[in-house]
Parts: structure tokens; C-alpha cells; sequence
């Protein structure tokens, strides 16, 4: 495109006042608009980024405290279930009444939880108690009372841990929490619990060297408003009095959860802050930063734009003689295109009305409409050939390109699923492990492109014999894998049955009086294997079980048999 010849000068003697004032006030009232949206969108847009700053934080922090506590319950778990433990707190249960108390029992036990809590520095304490609540030895040199969790020994009984409510230990100037795991003899007899006072200051810590440098204040706190633990810049804990929220401050973090809100933090200083709560307990992670800090970009913000205005101000106000009603016209005519590209059409085709700048403005803002008509009809068909490509990729992500079943990974995720529901709802869940007898043998007789023919068919089979609600999936190999939900042992080794007829039925074979058989082993659930690796394990000894015992067969998974070893 070419360049028109620039503008001729013009007398705006007789409209000068008006040009003058007009070109002021377009310039200002805009300006100021645009100045003061601006100004409001920046800081909208600055506090949702403090607030996902804050969020990420506290979110992070709730679960890898709710974590902390998972591993600690579980590492309790283990302990209590330590032969030294049991055993001893037996041998104690087992004396006649008027026995003197065996006395290298009760040291075993305080060696035994010494020795734990020296290798463990979350655990500030660790006691074993007796049934009726008796502490019969400690990892303390002066063991004192325990304040058991609520409820303790009915969750005992029932073979569950028992959770506390954190408070504030004077004695060790810190956050802890009391947690207990019963110990259960050889009999599944409760002998009593194990119980450990855990310190908030060892998971604080960590997370707070995690959370980078930007936060004024990191802490846990109660729904009462009492801080247990908190770091950075001052440690929270070595000032409990003066660091607690005020009830109806807490109260409201805890409602408004994850939301930012500014107040006045325990230290005084004005502060954006938002909590998190922590699953499993009744504490949130708070994370704060100091008002002037946060917005301290849009202070600096709002000063450039004032300056901004005063000197377009200024500067139009001086070029308002020089440039009149001859760029009014074609101007509006752009930002009347402008608008309508803006609301998304294209349709737009500008007379070129004037020489010079605005000439060439206008034929460059008509050149521009053209590329993007262009573009947008290219990325149109981009965007088409992308969903059928992710279509794809999504079906080759799941299934199994061999058979068409669906491949390892996605069982695992569908088998965890179900076990969730099973969870909820206490349905009935079983699953089927197939092998195919001696396929590595046909696979040597009759070449691998037969053994990919009888994959293939096998696949088939066992689409046709699924419900709408079964799933089964290529496990790896010559294995398969069902998922049988709302179906017990029974139901599922009928199935089982059922399945091994059909394939012995087929005629898969490509040569000779060989037939394919498979062995199948059934595990389901129990209320005991609640977890994915656990019930694939029990089906996987069942099908051991099934081929020891000769191939083509079904076998239920039964507690206490063994699969190859």
C-alpha cells in the first residue's frame, strides 16, 4: 500500500475556542475513564493474583499437614503392633491379681518407646495405657497423666485410631496433639493403646521453609481463634497469649474459607490473609501478607497514571489548534470499526474518506480486517483437526491398541473408583484375573501373529459376556482383568465359570485337536481388602491356586492361601 501525500494546513481561526475545548474535554473524560477502570481492573486483578498466591499456600500446607498426620498414625500403627509391644503388655495382662508386677516387661516397653521416640522427633511423647486407662510405661523420664482422646477406647475396640483436639502445651511452649492406635494381642484381644503427643512445630517448620519468602505470617489455628504453631518472622509459638485471633475474626476465615480477607493480624500490621481448613482436624492454615506490601504495585500504579493524564492532558491541549474536525470524521469511522471487530465481527470494510495519516491508518485497518478473516477461518480449521487429533489421542490413551480392551493404567484408575463406591456404599465389588493355559507354548507352535488372532478373539468373548456395569481391561500379556461391581464371591465365581465354559467351548485353536483354555482367579471384597494392589493380589493368588491345580478351572480366593512364591 502506498503512502498518501500528507495533510494540507487548514485555518481554524473561526472554531479554534470550540476545537480547543472539545479536543480537552474528549481527551480528559475518557482518560479519566479509562484511568479509573483500569486502576479498578488492575487491582481486581492483583488481589486474585495475592489470593491464589495465598490459597496455593494454605492449600499445600493442608495437605501435607493432613499427611503428616496420616504418616505419624500410620508409623503409631506400626509400633503399636510391634512384638515388643504386644507381648510385654501381655505378659503384664497375663499376671494373677497380687502378682508383683513383672518388671522387665514394663522396662522393654519404656526401652522400646524410648528407643522410638529418639529416632522420631515428631513425637514429643509415647505411652502405652492400659484398657482402663493406666499408663503402664512411657518414653518420659517423669511420665505424667494422658489426656486420652474423647472416646478412645470405644474406637480402641473397634481396632481404630483416636484423633484429640490440638491445644497448647505450656509445658513444651508449643502446639501438640494427642493421638492413640490400639494394641491388639495374638487373639485380636484389646491389651489397650499407644499413645503419642505430637508437636505442630516439626511440620510448621517444614512447611514454612516451603513457602517462600514473600509471607509476613504462616500459622495453624483453632476455630476458637488460638494459634498452636506458626513461624516466620517471629515464631507464633514463643508468644501464644499475643497471638491469638479474636473469635469473631477466626470465625469468619473459618466461614469464608479459602476467600482473602484483610484485617489486623495478631502482630497488628494490616494484612491479607486466607485459611484452609485441615482435613481431619479442627485447625486451619493460615496464611498472611502485609497489606502495603501486596499492593504496593498498585500504589505505584495509580501515581503513573496521574501523571499520565496530566500530560496527555497537557500535550493534547497544545495540539487541539493543530488537528481539528479533519481527524474527527475519519476517527470515528475507525473506532466505529474498531467497535464493531471488537464485539466480533469481521464484516468490516472502511471507506478511505481522507488523505494522509488517516488515509493510510484507514487502508492498514481494512488490511488488518482482511488477515484476520483470514485467521480466524485457519484457526477455525485448526481447532477442528485439534479435537479430532485429541479424540484420538484420548481412546489411545485408555484402551489397548491389540485388542480394543481397555489398557493397564486405565484398570487401575477404574478399579480405584469402584473401590470408592464400595467404600460409600458398602456394594459388593469382585474382580476376575484370566490367563490363557500354556499361551507361550501356542505362541512357539503357531507363530505370534496366531497368538495376536487368539488375543483378539479372547477380547471378544469377554466383551460379549460383560454387563453394562463390568469393565475388563488387558492386565498385560496373556492376562486379563475384570471388574464385577455389585456382585459377591459367589455371584462372581459363577461368572467365573461361566466365562472359562464359553472360551473351552470356542474353537480358538488355528491347528490341530488343541484347545485354549483359561484359569481364572475370583477375590472380592470383604471389608478387609479395600485397597486396589490388595484385591489384584488376592484374585492373582486365586489364579496361582487354579493353574497349580491343573489349568482350565476357576478358584475363589480364600484368606490365608498362598500364590507363588
Amino acid at each position: 500500500m502506498s503512502r498518501k501525500t500528507p495533510l494540507l494546513p487548514f485555518d481554524f481561526y473561526s472554531i479554534k475556542s470550540k476545537i480547543t475545548l472539545f479536543a480537552l474535554l474528549a481527551t480528559l473524560i475518557p482518560s479519566l475513564t479509562i484511568g479509573w477502570r483500569s486502576y479498578v481492573q488492575n487491582k481486581r486483578f492483583l488481589s486474585q493474583k495475592i489470593t491464589q498466591e495465598l490459597q496455593k499456600v494454605t492449600s499445600q500446607a493442608s495437605r501435607e499437614t493432613s499427611l503428616w498426620l496420616k504418616e505419624r498414625l500410620y508409623d503409631l500403627k506400626v509400633f503399636s503392633s510391634s512384638y515388643v509391644v504386644t507381648e510385654n503388655l501381655a505378659r503384664l495382662q497375663g499376671a494373677s491379681a497380687g502378682q508383683i508386677e513383672d518388671e522387665r516387661a514394663v522396662r522393654g516397653l519404656r526401652d522400646y518407646l524410648g528407643s522410638v521416640r529418639a529416632k522420631f522427633g515428631d513425637y514429643e511423647e509415647l505411652t502405652v495405657v492400659a484398657p482402663n486407662g493406666m499408663v503402664v510405661a512411657s518414653s518420659a523420664q517423669l511420665p505424667g497423666p494422658v489426656a486420652l482422646p474423647d472416646g478412645w477406647l470405644d474406637r480402641a475396640r473397634a481396632g481404630e485410631a483416636a484423633i484429640g483436639s490440638p491445644h497448647w502445651d505450656e509445658a513444651l511452649r508449643a502446639g501438640t496433639l494427642v493421638v492413640s492406635q490400639p494394641i491388639l494381642g495374638a487373639d485380636e484381644r484389646l491389651l489397650g493403646a499407644l499413645a503419642a503427643k505430637l508437636n505442630f512445630h516439626v511440620i510448621v517448620e517444614s512447611l514454612a521453609s516451603d513457602s517462600g519468602p514473600d509471607l509476613s505470617d504462616f500459622y495453624l489455628v483453632t476455630r476458637s481463634g488460638a494459634v498452636v504453631a506458626g513461624t516466620h518472622p517471629v515464631p507464633v509459638t514463643s508468644r501464644p497469649t499475643k497471638a491469638a485471633l479474636p473469635p469473631d475474626l477466626a470465625s469468619r476465615l473459618f466461614a469464608q474459607e479459602s476467600a482473602a480477607s484483610e484485617y489486623s493480624s495478631p502482630r497488628g500490621v494490616a494484612v491479607v490473609g486466607t485459611l484452609k481448613t485441615v482435613p481431619g482436624l479442627s485447625l486451619g492454615v493460615v496464611a498472611e501478607k502485609e497489606r502495603r506490601l501486596a499492593y504496593a504495585e498498585i500504589y505505584r500504579l495509580r501515581r503513573t497514571t496521574i501523571w499520565l493524564v496530566g500530560g496527555l492532558l497537557l500535550g493534547v491541549g497544545s495540539l487541539a489548534y493543530l488537528l481539528g474536525l479533519s481527524i474527527v470524521r475519519p476517527l470515528d469511522t475507525l473506532i466505529a470499526g474498531a467497535a464493531k471487530v471488537a464485539t466480533g465481527s469481521l464484516d468490516v470494510d472502511l471507506p478511505v474518506s481522507s488523505r494522509g495519516e488517516l488515509g493510510y491508518m484507514t487502508e492498514v485497518f481494512n488490511h488488518m480486517v482482511e488477515q484476520l478473516r483470514l485467521g480466524r477461518q485457519e484457526l477455525g480449521e485448526a481447532n477442528q483437526t485439534l479435537r479430532e487429533r485429541n479424540q484420538e489421542l484420548q481412546e489411545l490413551s485408555v484402551t489397548d491398541s491389540l485388542t480394543g480392551l481397555f489398557n493397564r493404567k486405565h484398570m487401575w484408575e477404574t478399579l480405584a473408583r469402584e473401590l470408592e463406591g464400595y467404600k460409600r456404599h458398602q456394594r459388593p465389588l469382585a474382580v476376575l484375573m484370566i490367563d490363557i493355559d500354556h499361551f507361550k507354548r501356542y505362541n512357539d507352535t503357531h507363530g505370534h501373529l496366531a497368538g495376536d488372532e487368539v488375543l483378539k478373539r479372547m477380547a471378544e468373548i469377554f466383551r460379549s459376556s460383560l454387563r453394562v456395569s463390568d469393565y475388563a481391561a488387558r492386565y498385560g500379556g496373556e492376562e486379563f482383568l475384570m471388574v464385577l461391581p455389585d456382585t459377591d464371591s459367589t455371584m462372581a465365581n459363577q461368572a467365573a465359570e461361566r466365562l472359562r465354559g464359553l472360551v473351552a467351548a470356542e474353537n480358538l485353536a488355528s491347528a490341530g485337536p488343541a484347545k485354549i483354555t483359561v484359569s481364572i482367579g475370583v477375590a472380592s471384597t470383604s471389608g478387609h481388602e479395600e485397597e486396589p494392589e490388595s484385591l489384584v493380589r488376592n484374585a492373582d493368588t486365586a489364579l496361582y491356586r487354579a493353574k497349580k491345580a491343573g489349568r482350565n478351572r476357576a478358584f475363589v480366593f480364600e484368606a490365608g492361601s498362598t500364590g507363588p512364591s
